[in-house]
């Protein structure tokens, strides 16, 4: 329509006739209006409205502006590069002159321009429904829109009001990082912007999803900084006005408007993410990387602003509330049967760095309390508790103690109130933490067996606890696994006597369900873990580790481990179905008895294997085909990928660790990792890793043949090798002390139970059987490996090793020091090598930490090793060092490739802080730390020639370590001191079990000298230095003695004491050594040179002490061996070559033998026709007369004792008679006659005396022949002829009415036959003389013995000691021997004889005269006494137990070991005298022999009968008894 026409219209209208503008129009109706009230607001509210709905801008401004102005349009505003030459005041001038024309505030119009260009510019790219992001054009035009906002701001021509009206008319174009602009660039603030929406659920959704496109759009856009930055201050905002402690009241707006919106988005972000995770997401899918994204806000980073308010950690904390209590729809019973897979290894890793990043915040006793808070105040979602346990206890060492100590609480407040939310809690978060293995928490089983295995337990309060706690338990059986009803049966609760029956019906309803499972008890293995997450291992595969275990501890102790022992007898089935089978696999038998061979043999011998399975086993190996042993350490080579098979997560994980390690801060990444990697190792290992902790037990592993199944040696070189791949990695860009804790996490990984044996195995075979052919990465990251295992040490175990390792076993520092040798020179170079990268890594690693830190993570075994090697093969490092030399830790130059080992050693030998360190006492090479590593060195094959060798041992022991002083490790100068350690250091290394072999007969023999033999010579030298002294003057003071017999009792005081078979051997061993060293040494140290002051004697005071206490008991028969003898006379001989008279040196010397060591003089008649030509041939050449009057005497008992054997006439015997009668019994032996009564007959009157000596001597033959499976050189009678002999002199004795039973009546005092025999024999002859004389029982004229008073004495006597001997297991040694040879058996057996000598005594007693009843009280008193006393020996009665039924009355024949305890309750009358006999004797043998009638009721009524008959009418009449 034209203006003509709308003018015309107007004209026409009736209303008047002049034409009004558009203004008029609108004044005159507000004119009209003006007297209403609130007409004018409303107007112009209504004029704005318009305006919005239907005003161009563009137009407007051409309207204004003009014909000249038709190029200042909006686009032009926002076009960086069209407005150039436009300025913000021309802008803000022309919106000031268009508002002043429309009546509208300019702040609208301003408002209402800036919001249509941000539409513009958000649609500009296309549909922003998916984006949050500006493109880079975007965000240029927008930055000049800003511009101009920011001017019309200043000028108070911009209304931040409207314009959050305008954005939110068009909130579904709006772009999130428009708002984030508005908010960086002071236009707009979020919190303006979102408290101007009235629906706060759509603000709260717009916010949501723009939030979700944001943490989506992060990952993989261009502008990820700009991402970052907006989310974080988005984060800030909402956690600062949604967790503010007070609301800022002053605001126009609601004061909790801003804080609820902010609280429910975080809130509604969560729960996205935890519903995400509970779903399941894939890796790489749109809600992963929201979910992601948004836990990683939780980063400590992120609220760096915010440090000074409580917002973030009240935040934190409400976030871990929410996560542990989201849709708590699990019951307790799904959480006991589910939780072993809410491990940290098996939770969703966003979940763990969740948890990470909120424990961050909270120290761990405030996350300790929280947890129990929610647990006290909510319903719980049971996954994210637990799981939330495992990463507290992985991740926060600290936490560890306070969650043990929380459960603690948690038991004892159970208890208190029988509180079952309490104990369900308990029992579920010590499970939980259990499964994260025994460097995080105790096994179940160990922390079951501690709550409730004692009386300290709550449990043990009263009636109601017990039962409370049972039927807890009882609850658990249907939803618990296995392992944990196995540990409950295994190690039961500590229960009172009256409520055992809780106890019983607890066990049978496990084991029912156990039986439901088909999981039997009988079938776990002997050392199988109670505390295993993972199902029950099959038993064939639990039998061969306990094979491979019982085998470890039998080469350790040499027993049969008691597991077998008892599995043997109270575990039948699985002993037999599957134990022995895994022992007795057939295969190619060593030449030498191996440990395997030896466990085999043992069990065998006991009668633990049946005969048809020993025999199909023995059949099977003769025909195993022969293979050579696969080499004990095969070389540690791994593949470098490992993408398929077991072994593939376990490499992944291991790789996932390199790259978490780059970065030393972050621990808890770290820590993350490893626990992935310990989880992936249990796979890898096909069984549980054991979560026991590893304190206070023992690892059993053989050094000598270490050995691992296929599987387990390449998990464990995977695990080596990638420790030394990650280590030179670390290495290459940071010292060993900034590499962070990897190294230490991993080393903990490690430390299993089941693990660490497999560990240590590996590094054994490696270091010791393959330490020179490692490569230099692979000895700079097993010495690293190795510090960190000796940081662990207080949590590890014992390791030991066998002989000559110390009983109680090595700490695992001192383990891996003593697998280096320096036997060869490679394994000396070797050595070197390891031993520089240990202590630079360790000088390294731990430089800033106190000296006492340092000291502890070196091993000083390794420290005294390197000083060792450093001075042997470097000459130059034993010339002081300058001052000045300050060179570093030879780290660096170690992990080049082309690195200097040995320069590297003199570098670190020269380092300040290591010679500091050397001044530590622990750390000094001492003399005999220097001896004993000499020792191992096989001169052979050193590195060291001849000369070398010799030079520095010279060095070593007169330059260095005799003139040092003691308390550094040295010998004060004193050249006797010297010997006397080397002498000790020698014993000890001959020792060594290596150095032993059994010969045929049983007897413990030394082998050949092993190692340095040249220490040996620098002995002989040193002693020869000392005997070239002069002659000690005669003074009042007694002789101090040689040093070395000082050495010998002192060690000898030092062992154990007693007769058993280990006690004997070690004494046997230590003997063996010393004779040894008395044979190298001069034979003037056994007989020592004579003083000055004649006549004298020389002093052989201490060697006659020596044989009579301790190398007597260990002779054979009643000499000493060759070797010793002639060493003891050429000791004589060289004293009587210094003496001024020889002869009565010699005299003398053999005279004080007949009556203080008798024993060298029968061991110089036993040896006597070798010992003969030298003595003679050296007294001639030395002496030049005859043999002086003592050694005569040899030779004519020597003479008369061959003439005795002759038809013609003896010679007379010279005295005294003992040595006569020795000379006689060893011709006897040597002629091999066992018909000698003839000759004997020809004695006449002096052979009576002579007689009772040579049966003495038979005795000691005949008990030698049952102690030796084998005769001797000398020994040529076995113990058919031995027993013939023995009757022939007891005849010839009982025909000239010589009494012999003196003979088993010896004592020390008095001075009689005792003083000489007893020192004749070993000890252990003499207390087996009970079993000689009941042997010779079937040749004794029992009418003439009946009549001697002192028979029945006797008989009783040795009858009792003869079941002592029994009972002690003494005679095991006969029995043992006579098994062994066909012919013996059935000779020697003790039981046997035993039932013998008990009807001898039934037979006699009641022929006894009265008189000989008075003799027996000294017997009948002492054995009472030791009856009462003594308790009763259980295995005597398991012993005797199967002899039940048996021919002969054997049960019967144990009876005084069975009813001891009836001794005590027998009643002693009061003695009186009748007829001249005490009644007490009677009584009291009474009580000996027939204290139960149950038992023996024949020898009591015996005893009886005989103490009531009348006089004695007839002794011989037959006894009456049955």
């Amino acid at each position: 329509m034209s203006d003509s026409q709308v003018e015309g219209a107007a004209s026409t209208s009736g209303l008047g006739s002049r034409k009004r503008r558009w203004t008029e129009l609108l004044a005159g109706r507000v004119k009209r209006q003006m007297y209403s009230p609130g007409t004018e607001q409303k107007l112009q509210e209504s004029a704005v409205h318009l305006l919005r709905r239907h005003l161009n801008l563009n137009d407007l401004l051409l309207e204004v502006e003009g014909a000249p102005r038709k190029t200042l349009c909006l686009n032009q505003l926002i076009d960086p590069e069209a407005c150039t030459n436009l300025s913000s005041s021309l802008i803000g001038s022309a919106l000031r002159d268009q508002a002043s024309r429309l009546g509208v505030p300019v702040a609208v119009l301003s408002s209402r321009m800036v919001a249509s260009s941000i539409t513009q510019i958000c649609v500009s790219d296309g549909e922003p429904s998916h984006r949050v992001l500006l493109s880079a054009e975007q965000r240029k035009k927008l930055s000049s829109l800003l511009e101009v906002a920011q001017y019309l701001l200043a000028h108070s021509m911009f209304s931040r009001f409207s314009l959050c009206q305008e954005l939110w008319e068009v909130q579904g174009s709006l772009l999130l990082e428009v708002v984030w602009q508005l908010h960086i660039q002071n236009v707009v603030s979020f919190q303006e912007l979102l408290e101007s929406h009235a629906d706060t659920q759509a603000t709260v959704a717009w916010l949501f999803r723009n939030l979700c496109l944001l943490c989506e759009e992060m990952e993989a856009s261009p502008y990820n900084d700009i991402a970052s930055a907006m989310l974080s201050d988005l984060v800030q905002m909402f956690v600062l006005r949604g967790f503010q402690k007070n609301l800022d009241l002053r605001r126009n707006v609601e004061p909790e408007q801003m804080g609820q919106l902010a609280f429910v988005v975080l809130q509604r972000m969560l729960i996205f993410a935890l519903e995400a995770l509970a779903a399941g997401i894939q890796d790489g899918s749109p809600q992963h990387k929201v979910v992601k994204c948004w836990f990683g806000v939780f980063c400590g980073h992120t609220y760096d602003r915010m440090i000074s308010t409580d917002s973030p950690k009240r935040f934190f904390s409400h976030t871990l509330t929410q996560v542990l209590t989201h849709k708590p729809v699990l019951r307790v019973s799904d959480a006991v049967q589910m939780q072993k897979e809410w491990s940290f290894a098996k939770t969703h890793p966003l979940l763990t760095g969740l948890y990470r990043r909120l424990f961050t915040m909270l120290s761990p006793e405030e996350l300790v309390g929280h947890l129990q808070e929610v647990l006290e105040t909510h319903e719980v979602n049971w996954r994210h508790v637990l799981s939330c346990v495992s990463t507290l206890v992985i991740c926060l060492p600290e936490a560890q103690q306070l969650v043990k100590d929380w459960v603690a609480r948690l038991l004892a407040r159970a208890f208190e109130n029988c509180d079952l939310d309490s104990m369900v809690t308990a029992f579920l978060v010590v499970r939980q933490a259990a499964l994260e293995g025994p460097s995080v928490f105790p096994s179940y089983a160990d922390w079951f067996q501690a709550s409730f295995g004692s009386s300290r337990g709550s449990h043990c309060c009263s009636k109601k606890t017990l039962v409370f706690l049972f039927k807890f338990l009882s609850d658990l059986v249907p939803f618990e696994a296995p392992r944990y009803m196995q540990a409950h049966i295994l190690h039961p609760p500590l229960v009172p006597s009256k409520y055992r029956s809780l106890l019983t019906d607890y066990v049978t309803l496990a084991k029912t369900r156990l039986a439901d499972l088909k999981v039997s008890l009988e079938n776990m293995g002997l050392y199988e873990d109670l505390s295993s997450a993972r199902d029950v291992t099959e038993p064939h595969s639990q039998a061969h580790q306990d094979v491979e275990k019982a085998i470890a501890v039998f080469e350790h102790t040499g027993r049969i481990p008691s597991a077998v022992m008892e599995a043997s007898i109270f575990r039948r089935p699985y002993y037999t179905a599957h134990f022995l089978p895994a022992l007795l696999t057939p295969r190619a038998l060593p030449k030498t008895p191996d440990p395997r061979a030896a466990l085999i043999e043992s069990l065998r011998r006991a009668d633990k294997i049946p005969l048809s399975l020993y025999s199909a086993y023995c059949q099977a190996c003769s025909t195993a085909e022969e293979k050579k042993p696969e080499s004990a350490a095969p070389g540690m080579k791994v593949e470098a990928v490992c993408a398929e098979g077991p072994l593939g997560p376990l490499a992944a994980a291991l790789r996932e660790l390199r790259a978490a390690m780059t970065d030393p801060t972050q621990y808890d990444v770290v820590a993350a990792r490893v626990a992935v990697v310990s989880e992936r190792l249990d796979a890898a290992l096909g069984r549980a890793e054991e979560d026991g902790s590893s304190g206070g037990s023992q690892i059993q592993l053989s050094v000598l043949t270490p050995g691992l199944e296929q599987q387990e040696r390449e998990v464990a070189d995977l695990l080596l090798t990638c420790f030394c791949q990650n280590l030179i990695v670390a290495s290459g860009f940071a010292s060993p002390d900034r590499q962070g804790p990897w190294a230490s996490r991993l080393v903990t990984a490690m430390c299993g139970r089941r693990l660490l044996p497999v560990v240590l195995t590996r590094l054994c075979q490696l270091l010791r059987h393959q330490g020179p052919s490692l490569s230099a990465s692979h000895v700079l990251g097993l010495a690293a490996l190795v510090v960190h295992l000796a940081q662990s040490r207080s949590v590890l175990p014992e390791v030991p090793v066998g002989l000559p390792a110390p009983a109680e076993g090595l700490s695992v520092a001192e383990f891996f020091s003593s697998l280096l040798t320096f036997s060869t020179s490679e394994t000396s170079l070797f050595c070197l090598k390891f031993c520089t990268a240990v202590i630079s890594y360790s000088l390294c690693k731990y430089s800033s930490l106190s000296r006492d830190t340092l000291c502890g993570c070196l091993s000083p075994a390794l420290v005294k090793k390197f000083q060792f090697i450093i001075l042997r093969l470097f000459p130059e490092a034993r010339d002081p060092l300058c001052p000045e030399d300050t060179a570093d830790p030879p780290w660096r130059p170690l992990c080049r490739p082309s690195a200097d080992w040995q320069q590297a050693a003199l570098c670190l030998w020269k380092q300040r802080t290591f010679q500091e360190l050397l001044k530590e006492k622990e750390f000094h090479l001492t003399y005999r730390d220097w001896l004993r590593l000499e020792l191992e060195i096989q001169p052979e094959v050193d590195c060291l020639s001849d000369t070398e060798r010799w030079d520095f041992q010279q060095w070593a022991l007169h330059e260095y370590f005799l003139p040092k002083p003691s308390a550094a490790g040295g010998c004060d100068g004193d050249l006797q001191v010297a010997c006397a350690v080397l002498v000790d250091v020698l014993i000890d290394f001959r020792q060594s079990s290596r150095n032993f072999n059994y010969s045929e007969n049983s007897d413990l023999v030394l082998s050949g000298c092993p190692g340095n033999r040249d220490i040996f010579s620098r002995l002989q030298e040193m002693a020869a230095g000392l005997e070239q002294g002069p002659a000690a003057p005669r003074s009042c003071s007694p002789p101090q003695g040689h040093f070395l017999f000082g050495v010998f009792r002192r060690r000898l005081q030092a062992l154990a004491s007693g007769w058993d078979v280990a006690a004997r051997l070690q004494r046997q061993r230590e003997l063996l050594v010393y004779k040894w060293i008395l044979l190298g040494l001069p034979p003037s140290i056994v007989v020592g040179r004579p003083q000055a002051s004649q006549p004298a004697a020389p002093d052989c005071t201490e060697f006659f002490h020596l044989v009579n206490s301790e190398l007597r008991n260990f002779s054979h028969g009643s000499a000493l061996t060759h070797d010793l003898t002639v060493h003891f006379f050429r000791g004589l001989l060289n004293a009587c070559s210094q003496s001024g008279d020889p002869s009565l040196t010699a005299d003398l010397v053999l005279t004080a033998c007949q009556t203080e060591c008798p024993l060298v003089l029968t061991s110089a008649l036993l040896w006597w026709p070798r010992l003969e030509p030298e003595l003679r041939s050296r007294w001639r050449r030395c002496l030049q007369g005859p043999l002086p009057q003592e050694l005569q005497r040899l030779w004519e008992a020597q003479r008369f004792g061959r003439s005795c054997l002759l038809p013609d006439t003896a010679s007379p015997a010279p005295g005294p008679a003992w040595l006569s009668a020795a000379a006689l019994y060893f011709e006897i032996q040597r002629a091999g006659k066992d018909r000698v009564k003839s000759q004997l007959e020809r004695l006449g009157c002096q052979g009576e005396e002579l007689l009772v000596f040579l049966f003495f001597f038979s005795l000691m033959g005949l008990l030698s022949s049952h102690l030796t499976p084998h005769g001797r050189p000398h020994q040529a009678v076995d113990t058919p002829k031995a027993l013939d002999i023995c009757a022939e002199i007891l005849g010839c004795l009982e025909k000239k009415r010589v009494s012999w039973l003196v003979l088993f009546q010896l004592t020390e005092t008095g001075g009689g036959l005792g003083h000489i025999l007893l020192r004749l024999a070993p000890d252990q002859y003499v207390r087996l003389l009970p079993f000689a004389f009941y042997s010779l029982l079937s040749y004794f004229d029992e009418d003439a013995l009946i009549r001697e008073d002192a028979f029945l004495h006797v008989a009783v006597d040795m009858y009792l000691k003869l079941i002592r001997l029994f009972v002690a297991g003494e005679t095991s040694a006969l029995s043992t021997v006579a098994s062994r040879s066909r012919e013996r058996r059935g000779q020697g057996d003790p039981v046997g004889l035993i039932t013998v000598a008990r009807r001898f005594l039934l037979r006699s007693i009641p022929r006894c005269p009265k008189e000989s009843f008075s003799r027996v009280a000294k017997v009948t008193r002492r054995h009472s006494l030791w009856c009462v006393c003594r308790r009763a020996n259980e295995s005597a009665v398991d012993t005797a137990l199967p002899l039940r039924g048996q021919p002969g009355g054997v049960a019967l024949a144990l009876w005084p070991l069975t009813c001891q305890a009836v001794v005590a309750s027998f009643p002693v009358p009061r003695p009186r005298v009748s007829g001249g006999c005490t009644r007490l004797s009677t009584v009291g043998f009474l009580q000996l022999l027939a204290t139960s009638a149950d038992y023996d009721p024949d020898v009591r009524a015996a005893l009886l009968s005989r103490q009531q008959a009348g006089p004695d009418a007839d002794l011989y009449r037959e006894p009456r008894l049955f």
